[in-house]
This record gives structure tokens, C-alpha cells and sequence, in this order.
């Protein structure tokens, strides 16, 4: 199903066939938050917006309608660990998709008077941002959970360090980590590999010298614990209960998807929904999610309710905690919970871009990548011993971290 590539100049390629006549197809960058130094907090981020205004072949006009201009669209995000530029076309497009993708990756210019106008954009969006207690509350958590640590870091920055930034900022950031070595090219679509790989070669130069030097800045994390109150003002309390978990490199990642599904996937049956909203009325939301980083993890719970209830609340998200550590499921609740699980993965491949961004995601960070069915037969592998293993060592009470905005 997918064919892989690396070219002399260390650019890597991944692809896989589409199931209809458009294409998706990105370049994922190894340089996110966590990449950043200490004097470059918000750099990833505000490099991603920078790149789309000018390379050294289009100007900023250009860029921005390239690919509209023939109905396409391109897009980008930062996150912890990668960045993602993006396009979506008819097939009959791919190449200019391509050759515009690589250029912004590799020739972006980051002029400093487009600098002086987009700063204020981005500050605009931290402001907004600041805006939402729902959305804010997974930030700060994180920072508690990995303090003095890059992937503790707001992905957006500060105002007053993103207003120092100039071009020769930029240019140093992406000199170090806007590699052909770094980045990975996807394609999903009705396009033939070759066809790719020359549509590339026509871009990119084939022979780039090496990068040099160590380019990650960061060793895995050290969490904090307890329980940490922060006024706001808000018309309810909003509530984070987790800890730090799995990378994606240890197998039991796919332990902590499995149980945090059971706990708050999207299913109006799943274990918190049904303890807080359905049989109680206690909230609105509740939800269970777990992100996976290369070497470290992070699990949290979060459930926004009146203040008054926050203590009985509390008391039954961590019952179903508990009761996922006191014993192991039985066959029947681990098959109908593996059951869903798939059919939720399945449903969810039916969103084409989504899939495209997995695959050049694990491709960039692990080297490899994963077909439906291979994941089908690693959840079929997990066993409920597996589960109440995994349960009892993330779920722990002592391990366990509580922020709440009241």
C-alpha cells in the first residue's frame, strides 16, 4: 500500500494510493515546539505563518494563490514536535502542489516588514485564545506537566518575545531545522511514485550538504503532581485530571489509546459520560484524550461543571478510574470496547486528509508507517491483562495531577 523513497539530499517520501480523484499531499517538518530555545519560545509557530509570505521564487501574493487559483487549497499547523504544510487538489495539480510546498519549505524568505504585520496577527490569535477556558486549560496543564520543558511551552509564544524577532531570527531557526534531512514529502492520491519523485526532483536540488551537529534540544520530560487551583473568571469551574504517559515509541501507546477511549472517546456510552452526564447531569462535556509524543506521553481528563459540584465530580471520574485498576475487564467488555475502538478508527479513514497527515506524521517521527489492517491486528493483540497494567501504572493516585479554573 505505501511506497517510501529517500532522495540524495535526505529528503524523505511516503505515498499511498487514493480512493478518489483528488490529492493530499504535505511536507511534515521535524521542527515544533519542543525544537525551540530557550530565547525562541513561539518561533515554530510563527515561522509556520512566515512562510507563506514570500520565497525567493513567489511573492507573498503568489504563495497564497498558487493552488486557489485552480480551486486547490493550502494550509499549515505547528504543533509539539512537527510542522505541516498542506495541500488538497485534483490530481491534474499535483505537480504545481508539489514544486509550491517545497518552495516555502526550503526558500521562504521571512521578510522583516511582512515580520512587523504578522506578529500582530499572531498576537491576535494568543489574545483570542486567551478567550477560551476550555481550550486554555490543556496548555497550562501541560506546562505543569512538564515544567521547565519545551513541550510545557504554549505553541503560540508570548507577545513580548514574538515582537523581538527579526529575519535573521528566522533564518537561523530554519538554517538549523528546515532540512531536506528533516522534512518528509506525502503524497495519498492516484499518482504514481516515479511521477513523484520527478515532480520533486525538479523542485529540490538533488545534492544538499548534510546538517551538522545535534539539532534536538530536549531530553524527555520530568511531570509535577497534586492538585492546583487557579481563579478565573468564568461562569463554570472547568477541570484537567491526568499525568504523564506512553511516547509513541513504547508499545503500550496503544494501551493508553485503547483505555482513554473506553474513559471519554467520542461515544455517548463511554465510562465518564455516563457516570457525569447521563446518570448524574452534572456536565455538559467530559471527554478523555491522550497525545503521544515520541518519547513521552500525555493523558488527561477534562469536564467543565458548576463550581458547587466539583468535588462530586471529581469523586466519580476518579471512581472509573479506579475501576479500571482494581481488576481486569472481562472478555465480553473487552471485545465490545475493541469492537468500537475499530469501528471508529475505520469510520475515521474515510477522512482522506487526516489519514494523509498520520501517515507523513509517523513516517517523519518513527520511520515507518501503518496500514489499517496492521492496526486492526495490534488491538486484536492487547489483551485485558495488557489493559489493567497499563491502568494501574498511569491511573495511579500518586502519579495523578489536578488543575482546575474556578
Amino acid at each position: 500500500m505505501f511506497s517510501t523513497f529517500t532522495l540524495p539530499c535526505g529528503l524523505r517520501i511516503v505515498c499511498a494510493p487514493g480512493q478518489t480523484e483528488i490529492v493530499y499531499c504535505g511536507i511534515a517538518v521535524d521542527a515544533g515546539t519542543r525544537h525551540e530555545l530557550p530565547n525562541e519560545s513561539g518561533m515554530a509557530h510563527f515561522t509556520e505563518h512566515m512562510s507563506f509570505k514570500g520565497t525567493q521564487r513567489r511573492s507573498a501574493r503568489q504563495v497564497i494563490s498558487a493552488m486557489e487559483s485552480v480551486g486547490g487549497e493550502l494550509n499549515a499547523f505547528t504543533g509539539k514536535e512537527e510542522t505541516v504544510y498542506y495541500c488538497t487538489c485534483l490530481g491534474q495539480h499535483v505537480s504545481r502542489a508539489i514544486d509550491l510546498l517545497l518552495d516555502i519549505a526550503l526558500r521562504s524568505t521571512y521578510p522583516q516588514e511582512e515580520m512587523n504585520r504578522e506578529v500582530e496577527v499572531v498576537i491576535d490569535e494568543i489574545e483570542s485564545y486567551l478567550d477560551q477556558p476550555a481550550e486554555l486549560i490543556y496548555d497550562e496543564f501541560e506546562s505543569l506537566v512538564f515544567p521547565s520543558h519545551p513541550l510545557g511551552r504554549n505553541i503560540l509564544g508570548d507577545a513580548e518575545t514574538l515582537r523581538t524577532f527579526r529575519t535573521t531570527d528566522m533564518q537561523c531557526f530554519t538554517r538549523r531545522l528546515y532540512h531536506p534531512e528533516r522534512m518528509v514529502l506525502y503524497v495519498l492520491g492516484n499518482v504514481r511514485p516515479e511521477k513523484i519523485i520527478q515532480m520533486v526532483e525538479k523542485a529540490v536540488p538533488l545534492h544538499i550538504p548534510p546538517l551538522g551537529g545535534e539539532t534536538s534540544f530536549c531530553s524527555s520530560p520530568k511531570g509535577s503532581r497534586g492538585v492546583f487551583t487557579c481563579k478565573k473568571d468564568t461562569h463554570q469551574a472547568h477541570v484537567i485530571i491526568g499525568a504523564q504517559a506512553f511516547g509513541g515509541n513504547d508499545p503500550r501507546y496503544l494501551h493508553m489509546s485503547f483505555l482513554s477511549n473506553m474513559l471519554g472517546g467520542p461515544a455517548m456510552s463511554s465510562r465518564l459520560n455516563l457516570a457525569l452526564r447521563e446518570r448524574n447531569g452534572l456536565v455538559y462535556t467530559v471527554e478523555s484524550n491522550y497525545v503521544a509524543y515520541t518519547d513521552t506521553g500525555l493523558w488527561s481528563v477534562y469536564y467543565g461543571c458548576d463550581a458547587a459540584d466539583r468535588a462530586r465530580c471529581h469523586k466519580l471520574a476518579t471512581r472509573e478510574l479506579e475501576r479500571l485498576t482494581d481488576h481486569p475487564l472481562s472478555q465480553r467488555t473487552l471485545d465490545a470496547a475493541r469492537r468500537q475502538l475499530k469501528g471508529q478508527i475505520g469510520i475515521s479513514y474515510d477522512n482522506f486528509e487526516n489519514v494523509a497527515i498520520g501517515m507523513a506524521k509517523r513516517y517523519l517521527h518513527y520511520g515507518r508507517t501503518l496500514s489499517q489492517q496492521e492496526l486492526f491486528e495490534q488491538l486484536d493483540a492487547i489483551t485485558a491483562e495488557d489493559l489493567l497494567t497499563t491502568a494501574q501504572i498511569v491511573f495511579s493516585p500518586e502519579r495523578l495531577l489536578t488543575l482546575e479554573y474556578v
